[in-house]
């Protein structure tokens, strides 16, 4: 079974091989040149993939190809080149470009998940009997596109963290002058409108007390957002105890969803030869 489909998995292959640095397939330090080669780079991809997707260990899904140690070196090593941030930061720009993003309405919202691993983010979660867990603090457009996020344990209260997610929008441009963030009822304080009116923007913010169903506003976009990365069990169920890898597979998830948006999106749009007849 496919950890993504192809007529997704290969234009985002296509963009990530043209991030990488070119690397020689022998070692050039061996005085033979016919050294162990280089594991080719697309199967490592597609390893992160299915370990993102389907939420199995290194080892689990190492076989005859690669083994689990060449999958975490190869990972950190893109890391440090920023690869997995420069596909997410391209595939954000592709979709703004095409289709367009709608920056005029913006969601915020914190979600709890496992971190049986703790590690840098994790802390006892309120939900789970104090278990060790996970909270993001998420962004996203009027369609749910992804924008940042910021990582925090459990038991952070969404509100403190509301002040860096917005901070992310600095990474985006000219933004429009007239934005609205949409928020549930654990904004709903002074402290948080001070901080919307300091960046200019207005707060549709749920007030505590009410029932959900009656304001429930425009902050649906970011609960569907976060349905979709809980649908990868990596994100969902963290093991990884390290903030730079934790970010790494949520830009790859955001990467992921932001160009399935993107070719469903340009499907009802445009019209181009080879056009599947169906809606991928």
């Amino acid at each position: 079974m496919p950890a993504i489909p192809s007529w997704l998995l290969e234009p985002l292959w296509d963009q990530f091989a043209a991030l990488l640095p070119d690397r020689p397939v022998y070692h050039p330090s061996h005085p033979l040149g016919c050294h162990k080669p280089r594991i080719a780079d697309r199967i490592i991809f597609e390893k992160l993939i299915q370990v993102l997707r389907f939420g199995c260990s290194y080892e689990s899904i190492a076989d005859c190809t690669c083994g689990a140690t060449t999958i975490r070196e190869r990972r950190d090593e893109w890391i440090k080149d920023g690869i997995f941030a420069g596909l997410k930061t391209i595939a954000r720009e592709s979709y703004d470009r095409i289709i367009g993003l709608a920056l005029r309405d913006i969601a915020v919202d914190g979600c709890i998940t496992k971190a049986p691993g703790g590690g840098h983010c994790a802390g006892p979660s309120p939900v789970d009997r104090r278990k060790q867990g996970m909270k993001r603090s998420l962004m996203v457009e009027g369609r749910g596109i992804p924008l940042g996020r910021v990582l925090a344990p459990a038991n952070r209260h969404d509100s403190p963290l509301l002040a860096p997610t917005l901070g992310k929008l600095g990474d985006l441009g000219p933004l429009p002058d007239d934005i609205t963030v949409h928020l549930d009822a654990g904004y709903d304080s002074q402290k948080t409108r001070d901080e919307l009116v300091g960046r200019g923007m207005t707060g549709d913010i749920a007030h505590k007390g009410e029932k959900a169903p009656i304001q429930a506003g425009q902050r649906w976009p970011v609960e569907r957002t976060n349905a979709w990365h809980n649908s990868f069990n990596r994100l969902q169920r963290c093991y990884e105890r390290n903030e730079d890898v934790i970010d790494a597979f949520f830009d790859l998830a955001d990467a992921i969803i932001t160009v399935r948006r993107l070719i469903r999106e340009a499907w009802t749009l445009y019209r181009w030869a080879g056009r599947p007849a169906r809606r991928p």
